[in-house]
């Protein structure tokens, strides 16, 4: 298990602050994208991006680092694609954010809650029925048998990985063929095998809900954090509440105020060239999983996956950390308040629930030395980490693809780093980037 938020260790926010206002000016080649961002001199991350992609291990990685207002800083290397010819990784290059969805999410949940549309602790079967009777499963790896859920699930539930409802990438045995019996598969892979997903998997959002509400539960509502489809399920909570599809209110509330103009559900055939190809590792071999050519993600989703199903750039990514750090707003556009992105990043599991990391290859966050807990939709430092750097509070998630996001808000730092290869894991990338960038902001503090 590896450590995911190592990478917010920056040290000092002033050493960034002195290398993003030492930065060049760039302008972006893209319409809507901002020309007033920085590309930092931070040429030990520089050079280590660009091993990665000379030795093979990567076509391409673009990161974005920021601290308060001042302009982003942005490291890129190498290409969308192992082919010499494909266009070169940029910070407005579009990749598969995959469970940094979830934070996406989580916040149009919040805004909600804010607006008293939705109640933390509601029962989700107040906006889905189907949840008012829910069974747990005894023994999930051989069988089916259940008992009665002893206490309803919560919004919070959902937001926390804390319902009892588990995850096709998780589960094993009966419950995970329960799961692919009912289609409980939201996510897209590729274009190859999304017709055999489609085959079981629902063609609505409510439908879909429905069908995890007849699945038996992992745990006690409550009682325990289980890494899940939860968010999804979310989605369908915030369709009811709002009275929008879910995508629309996420475009409407969060995308389109914050100008981010490159977050896609489906990503628009003529922005296919900036689209990265997805890799998978097979032992030494790094074999094109999902081209940008082809990709799955150029036709529209079954329904939209509240908890992967998010293409981005990492200069949107940003926009959005941006917002969080900044306590809800953007370039004088509110999108919550500040108690409510405070209460976000909070810790919100359960009373006596604790949380200590999941595998890396999920993309999510591994156990550490600082003890975390968990926010709306992302893992959340309950303590500072060592010399004070992350700071208690610190929020963020990861994707399974590799991709990685972070905000610290006592400081406003915050980072992106994306990638498209599975198993997220296959380099330590996360700590490799914070030494290498720890050693070229030190050279601010000379």
């Amino acid at each position: 298990m590896k450590r995911l938020y190592g990478i917010v260790g920056l040290g000092l926010a002033g050493l960034i602050a002195a290398a993003a206002v030492n930065g060049q000016a760039m302008r972006s080649p893209y319409p809507g994208a901002g020309d007033d961002v920085a590309v930092s001199p931070l040429p030990t991350t520089q050079a280590l991006f660009d091993g990665y992609v000379r030795d093979g291990k990567m076509p391409g990685i673009v990161a974005a680092f920021g601290v308060g207002d001042r302009p982003t800083m942005f490291v890129s290397a190498g290409r969308l694609a192992t082919d010499p010819a494909a266009a070169p990784a940029t910070p407005d290059s579009l990749w598969r954010v995959y469970s940094m969805t979830k934070p996406v999410t989580a916040m149009a949940a919040m805004i909600l809650i804010e607006e008293g549309k939705i109640g933390l602790d509601d029962p989700v079967s107040k906006y889905i029925p189907a949840f008012g009777s829910m069974k747990v499963a005894t023994s999930p790896a051989t069988s089916l048998a259940s008992v009665p859920a002893k206490t309803p699930i919560t919004i919070r539930m959902l937001l926390t990985h804390t319902s009892g409802i588990t995850y096709n990438i998780i589960a094993q045995g009966a419950l995970l063929k329960e799961y692919e019996r009912l289609g409980i598969l939201p996510a897209a892979v590729s274009a190859s095998i999304e017709p055999m997903m489609r085959r079981t998997r629902p063609a609505t959002l409510a439908e879909f809900a429905d069908r995890v509400a007849q699945a038996p539960l992992i745990a006690q509502p409550g009682t325990a954090w289980n890494y899940s489809v939860g968010l999804d399920v979310m989605g369908r909570v915030i369709e009811v509440a709002s009275g929008q599809p879910f995508d629309a209110f996420v475009n409407t509330r969060i995308f389109a105020p914050l100008k981010m103009t490159s977050s896609y559900w489906t990503v628009p055939k003529a922005q296919a060239g900036r689209l990265a190809t997805n890799y998978a590792w097979t032992g030494e071999v790094l074999a094109p999983l999902d081209p940008a050519a082809t990709s799955v993600y150029l036709q529209p989703p079954s329904f939209p996956y509240g908890g992967a199903g998010l293409v981005m750039s990492a200069r949107d990514y940003d926009r959005f950390l941006h917002m969080l750090a900044d306590g809800g707003t953007l370039d004088g556009v509110r999108i919550m308040k500040p108690e409510t992105v405070r209460l976000a990043m909070s810790n919100l599991l359960p009373a006596g629930v604790t949380f200590g990391g999941v595998g890396g290859a999920t993309g999510g966050a591994a156990a550490g030395a600082t003890p975390m807990g968990y926010g709306a939709g992302g893992s959340v430092y309950l303590a500072d980490g060592p010399g004070g750097s992350p700071s208690k509070g610190t929020y963020g998630w990861g994707g399974a693809a590799g991709t990685v996001a972070f905000v610290d808000p006592v400081k406003r730092v915050r980072g992106t780093i994306m990638v498209n290869y599975f198993p997220a894991d296959r380099w330590p990338v996360r700590q490799e980037a914070v030494r290498a960038l720890v050693a070229d902001l030190s050279r601010f503090a000379r």
